[in-house]
């Protein structure tokens, strides 16, 4: 039996509930003060369509990162240096952990939100293995690095969502501070963007 494509009323109101949640985590102080309520009534379904689409507030959130993070993710799978295939491991190291900052930069409280589902670990949320698998994979293609696995773990705790949100917000040190300080941290572990093979 052919798989049946969902509605266009469906598919409408699954990117308005998707724009009306990056919204309000984009404008809120706490990404817990979002409820489900507050995104029906921003995307204007009501908080069945929620529940039916997302399943709940976590399938919700998932979603809408998922989304959010599908550019970066092409960009790593088949795109240009830095972030693509063919580039030096170092320049695609210093690439990725640069992508990650910038992307919870750039969705600090959806970032905040998502790595809060893991039972307030971010290592349980379900990104976090894909992110953890692909800096890994390039980690290893470094000489001398005797853990990537590890190393892995240890730069991307660099960029959690909490931390960023610390040093931008709390502290209010600029994104191009916070890139600087992030690019000199991962020189130090894995080299220069410019290291050889």
């Amino acid at each position: 039996m052919p798989e049946r494509k969902p509605r266009a009323d469906a598919l409408r109101n699954r990117e308005a509930v998707l724009a009306a949640a990056d919204r309000l985590f984009a404008a809120c102080e706490r990404p817990e003060d979002v409820t489900m309520a507050d995104i029906a009534a921003a995307a204007g379904v009501g908080k069945g369509t929620l529940f039916r689409g997302f399943g709940d507030r976590t399938g919700l959130i998932r979603a809408l990162y998922e989304a959010r993070l599908e550019p970066v993710r092409r960009a790593i799978a088949d795109g240009p240096r830095p972030l693509g295939p063919g580039t030096p491991p170092a320049e695609r190291a210093h690439a990725l952990l640069d992508a990650v900052l910038c992307f919870k930069l750039d969705h600090r409280h959806l970032s905040l939100a998502l790595e809060g589902t893991g039972s307030d670990s971010p290592y349980q949320a379900e990104h976090y293995d894909w992110w953890h698998a692909t800096l890994r994979e390039v980690l290893e293609q470094l000489p001398g690095l005797s853990d990537a696995d590890f190393a892995a773990h240890a730069l991307l705790a660099a960029v959690r969502a909490d931390l960023v949100d610390h040093l931008a917000g709390r502290r209010r040190l600029s994104r191009e501070s916070l890139r600087a300080g992030l690019a000199a941290f991962v020189t130090r572990v894995v080299g220069g963007p410019d290291t050889a093979p």
